[in-house]
């Protein structure tokens, strides 16, 4: 479970210039931007919700580009502003982006730029974080985004540190949610700073959602490669180590089949994937470990062997530390939302890419979300490889299976 930390000082210490308010949140849209990340933004900060408790925010929609803004499905926005109105804000959001791989135009990243200058805190939503790095703003910084999208997002800005297994990273001037709904905790999460857990209590029960939600991205992480990885020499390790998770090995291992030392090998797999080659392993052994809590009834002491764990203790430890609960814990959960008399693996398809639940993920896991990504059995070069798994942390405090130069502070609600 992530903590919410409060800003860094240097941060902390940034004031607003003369023109801004701090109650005035501008978003910043763009044509070809997904309908739904653009409207949390503008149901948390643009509803008068004083009745419930919850102070008002004044809301500023303003267009990043000539318009009218096509969003997904074709529908057509006019914002009432342009990029004037960013600097009249204290709080600058960008829900999404329309493509990693396009640079957003130089006029919005000067605006943010600007804005950030003068104190402006600047926030950006699932892809939005891919406007934020192309303005520089997260130079030498923790950052997150959509896990599918990390390991992108890390190559392309290897100054960014890059964690895809945070829901949101707050670093005080400058905060980036992973997709989707993680971006409401994220608004949660600046309501709570600014007023306080009354206020932000109250505005969840306005939008029906739980005022925190505990762990992080692991639970929707696939085991693939990104595509552009897929025919990289070090996919072919990676595929070993998948092939292979039923084993012993470590790092070391890792990085002598690529013929590298340990040094080089985790710098090359870091830049490659956005994560550190021994959590990566880890996280991998634990989806293992979840695949066969799910499908077997291997004994925990069993499903350690099995997933290459030197002992049940190491897998209980890391379990909870990725998951919350205990393997024996989590089986009993999964087994218990299942139809009654159905035993593992009956009737169901295969979990993972193809199997029920959006977007071919298949179901895992005893969290209330619902649906969730469950790795397939170790197989062919997977096309992609998407990393880590969230493990508690103290404000300002590296987890212990990151490079302990990792700056800022990362938050989960």
């Amino acid at each position: 479970m992530s903590h919410d930390s409060t800003a860094a000082p240097d941060a902390a210490a940034r004031k607003l210039s003369g023109r801004r308010r701090k109650e005035i949140v501008a978003v910043l849209l763009f044509s070809g931007g997904p309908i739904f990340e653009s409207s949390i933004p503008l149901s948390v900060f643009g509803i008068d919700r004083q009745d419930a408790g919850v102070p008002r925010y004044r809301l500023l929609v303003a267009a990043g580009e000539d318009g009218p803004l096509r969003t997904t499905g074709g529908l057509e926005l006019t914002a009432p502003h342009g990029l004037e109105a960013i600097s009249r804000a204290g709080t600058v959001v960008v829900p999404a982006w329309r493509s990693i791989t396009s640079p957003p135009p130089a006029e919005a990243l000067d605006a943010l730029r600007r804005a950030h200058e003068e104190g402006a805190r600047i926030v950006g939503l699932c892809t939005g974080a891919f406007v934020l790095a192309a303005a520089g703003l997260l130079d030498g910084r923790p950052a997150t985004t959509h896990w599918m999208y990390a390991p992108t997002l890390a190559k392309r800005y290897p100054s960014v540190h890059v964690d895809p297994r945070e829901l949101f990273v707050d670093d005080g001037d400058v905060l980036t949610s992973a997709g989707t709904a993680a971006g409401i905790n994220l608004c949660l999460h600046i309501v709570r700073t600014d007023h306080g857990n009354e206020a932000a209590g109250a505005l969840a029960r306005r939008l029906v959602v739980p005022p925190r939600r505990s762990g992080g991205q692991e639970r929707y992480l696939d085991r693939s490669l990104p595509e552009e990885i897929g025919a990289d020499p070090l996919a072919e390790v990676v595929a070993w180590a998948l092939e292979h998770l039923h084993e012993q090995f470590d790092v070391e291992t890792l990085a002598a089949r690529a013929y590298m030392s340990r040094r080089t090998f985790d710098r090359r797999f870091r830049s490659l994937t956005g994560s550190a080659p021994l959590q990566w392993l880890i996280t991998q052994r634990v989806l293992q470990a979840q695949r066969l809590l799910e499908t077997s009834d291997y004994s925990v002491d069993e499903v350690a062997g099995r997933c290459g764990f030197r002992s049940p203790v190491a897998l209980r430890g890391h379990f909870r530390r990725q998951l919350g609960s205990s393997p024996a814990a989590y089986r009993a959960a999964y087994r218990a939302r299942r139809p009654q008399g159905e035993r593992p693996g009956e009737g169901e398809e295969p979990l993972g890419p193809g199997g029920p639940g959006p977007n071919g993920q298949g179901l895992a896991g005893p969290a209330p979300a619902g649906p969730v990504g469950v790795p397939q059995p170790a197989g062919p070069v997977p096309s992609s490889l998407h990393p880590d798994g969230p493990m508690p942390h103290q404000a300002r405090r590296a987890p212990a299976a990151l490079s302990a130069s990792l700056p800022g502070q990362r938050s989960g609600s």
